[in-house]
């Protein structure tokens, strides 16, 4: 069974977001936890947390189908040192907003060399950065995102990904998510047959499809191999309808949350619907 859902809105507290997720038919979903374009946030009261796990209830979904999503500040490989503590104590804070919510799942985008460092120096970087982060933490799982590779950005290759997962202490805390627009732009070919038993062959052999937790489902505006991020709507894009038929009767992905990202919120439940049918 594949649970499906977007990235809602918080907005007037996290309680709000299952509830948003409910109303789209999704029985998954994402949010951010606060602010994503500000380092410091207000602590999430005791209200907020309660109400969030009794909607979560009321909604009928379950701590393991939702993918909170951290700060689009942070940079967990960043060169310049201050720059790197106040990622990393905006990553544990994340982290622990999850612990309070009892979530098992952090999506973060594994960071940037900003051309002043070497990649393998980014990726110990960020390796050493979700090693620091777990020991302070427990119950949350720190799920790297693969990139499409804009700029200096990291994790658009499956063997950055593999890299610092091989330097994570431990490895049981430690996992990944696909999104499928990313994937193509880096280059890996989703939308052929051949090309999508490929890509996924390739994750098993680079990464091991045990370390897959979550899929960020969006097509894609941008050509394969641009190394741009420009998400499209569901079949409207690039990859095409059949990409997403071939996805959804995959049992690969069935039982983890599978989010979409798509541009034009006003879709997500048709959207929801229309991919619910080609299980």
């Amino acid at each position: 069974m594949k649970y499906l859902g977007a990235h809602v809105s918080a907005s007037g507290g996290v309680e709000n977001a299952p509830l948003n997720a409910q109303a789209i038919g999704a029985n998954a979903f994402a949010l951010f936890t606060k602010n994503q374009r500000q380092w410091k946030s207000s602590a999430l009261t005791p209200k907020n947390i309660a109400l969030f796990k009794e909607n979560c209830e009321k909604a009928a979904i379950l701590p393991q189908h939702i993918l909170p999503h951290d700060s689009y500040l942070i940079n967990l490989g960043h060169p310049e040192p201050e720059s790197l503590q106040k990622s990393r104590e905006a990553f544990l804070d994340e982290m622990q907003r999850c612990e309070q919510l009892g979530l098992q799942l952090l999506n973060f985008h594994p960071g940037s060399h900003l051309n002043q460092i070497t990649l393998d120096q980014c990726l110990g970087t960020i390796a050493e950065t979700i090693n620091i982060t777990l020991a302070k933490t427990k119950g949350v799982t720190a799920v790297i995102e693969n990139t499409a590779g804009q700029g200096s950005n990291v994790g658009f290759s499956f063997a950055h990904i593999a890299q610092i997962i091989s330097k994570v202490e431990d490895k049981s805390r430690i996992g990944v998510c696909v999104d499928t627009c990313h994937t193509y732009s880096a280059g890996y070919d989703l939308k052929s047959e051949t090309g999508y038993q490929k890509t996924w062959a390739e994750f098993d052999e680079i990464i091991g499809i045990n370390y897959l937790k979550s899929i960020h489902l969006n097509d894609t505006k941008k050509e394969y191999g641009s190394r741009v991020d420009r998400h499209e709507s569901i079949g409207k894009g690039f990859l095409g309808i059949d990409f997403f038929k071939r996805f959804m009767k995959d049992p690969r992905f069935d039982n983890i949350p599978v989010i979409m990202e798509t541009p034009d919120e006003t879709l997500w439940k048709s959207e929801i619907e229309l991919l619910h049918s080609f299980e």
